[in-house]
């Protein structure tokens, strides 16, 4: 049976990256080493580093003035990492509570000054972007989710403001261009676009730094890991490697514009057929609406549980919605194939025809 892979993270990955990993593991680079095996300061892993930093580099277009960053942690790691480095005591950072992970950034940056929240969509269960807000001129930054993986909503146009901005891209980074310049940090996840679990991404732009008085902890410090080229301690080789060969991929595919060509493709078909299926029920404003991520619903409980049979007996995996929201989801990332989301698109037609 062919499998659809709908995870939203750990998610799908390209062909090409799982074939070129696997041999790795047994024989990285015709070393006779698995990359499980090889130091991480040794020559072969510093050359991934490099041209995984290169490549973050040239996608985003970005110059000197920022460093890229393989740390430890995951995205929850930033959202104290991010106001311990930035945030003095008595500080104010502005942050949006957009969903789960937002929620999550504003707890732990309370931890060490003030998060005021100055948008929320907490109103309407995180269901659309707020679109009209100011944010002090005093506050040290804005933080956003630019994507909000659980409900199901994306920022398609970025906040104005005179404030730093910074945000959390776990979900949709490199599924589009952007001026990313316009950000002073930038951290995700790798797991669900660029790669495999266990790495996280930080793209700093280094003139921020150093400005706090409180001490920082060595390993939680920016500066340290700039420093140690990102090996301040044992990096995740593997996953910093597969992050790599996924950059590679980006690159070879046709970079950031084509991935942002299919990646509307995808969510075309798939919100057209969603919209043309009354049993089926959006769940997030049409305007806000996530290009990775899609939330909906079957108001009959028995018919959504019968949907998610079908889904597994036809090999869709990672349709079932979040723990805490319910519902289905249906995640699109860069690796996904659009023959996938045909083949969900068809399913539920089917299931409208048999039981609408």
């Amino acid at each position: 049976m062919q499998m659809h892979n709908f995870n939203s993270g750990p998610s799908i990955l390209p062909k090409e990256v799982l074939e070129q990993a696997a041999t790795a593991i047994h024989d990285f680079n015709n070393t006779g080493l698995s990359i499980l095996e090889i130091g991480h300061r040794t020559a072969w892993f510093v050359d991934v580093l490099d041209e995984a930093r290169a490549i973050v580099k040239h996608l985003m277009q970005l110059d000197d003035s920022y460093d890229v960053l393989f740390l430890h942690g995951g995205a929850t790691t930033q959202f104290m990492q991010i106001p311990m480095n930035l945030l003095d005591d008595g500080e104010t950072a502005a942050y949006c509570d957009n969903g789960i992970w937002g929620a999550k950034a504003i707890k732990e940056a309370n931890l060490f000054g003030k998060a005021l929240v100055v948008a929320s969509s907490k109103d309407r269960k995180h269901s659309y972007i707020p679109k009209d807000f100011t944010v002090p001129a005093d506050c040290k930054y804005l933080h956003i989710t630019s994507n909000n993986t659980v409900e199901g909503t994306q920022w398609h146009e970025f906040p104005a403001t005179d404030v730093p901005l910074i945000a959390d891209m776990s979900s949709d980074i490199f599924h589009r261009p952007l001026n990313f310049k316009q950000f002073i940090l930038i951290y995700a996840g790798a797991q669900k676009n660029m790669g495999a679990a266990g790495v996280n991404i930080v793209v700093v732009k280094k003139d921020i730094l150093g400005k706090i008085k409180r001490p920082i902890p060595a390993i939680m410090d920016y500066r340290n890991h700039i420093e140690a080229n990102s090996l301040l301690n044992t990096p995740p080789v593997f996953a910093i490697y597969v992050s790599m060969l996924t950059l590679r991929w980006i690159v070879k595919q046709g970079g950031l514009a084509e991935m942002e060509k299919r990646s509307r493709q995808r969510a075309d078909l798939f919100y057209n057929t969603l919209d043309a299926l009354p049993l089926f029920k959006p769940m997030v404003a049409k305007e806000d609406r996530s290009l990775m991520n899609v939330t909906f619903s079957i108001e009959d409980k028995q018919l959504e549980d019968a949907f998610l049979e079908a889904c597994k007996a036809n090999g869709m995996v990672g349709v079932k919605g979040y723990r805490t929201v319910g519902g289905l989801r249906v995640s699109m990332y860069n690796a996904l194939p659009l023959s996938s989301v045909q083949a969900i698109c068809d399913l539920m037609t089917e299931f409208q025809r048999k039981n609408g």
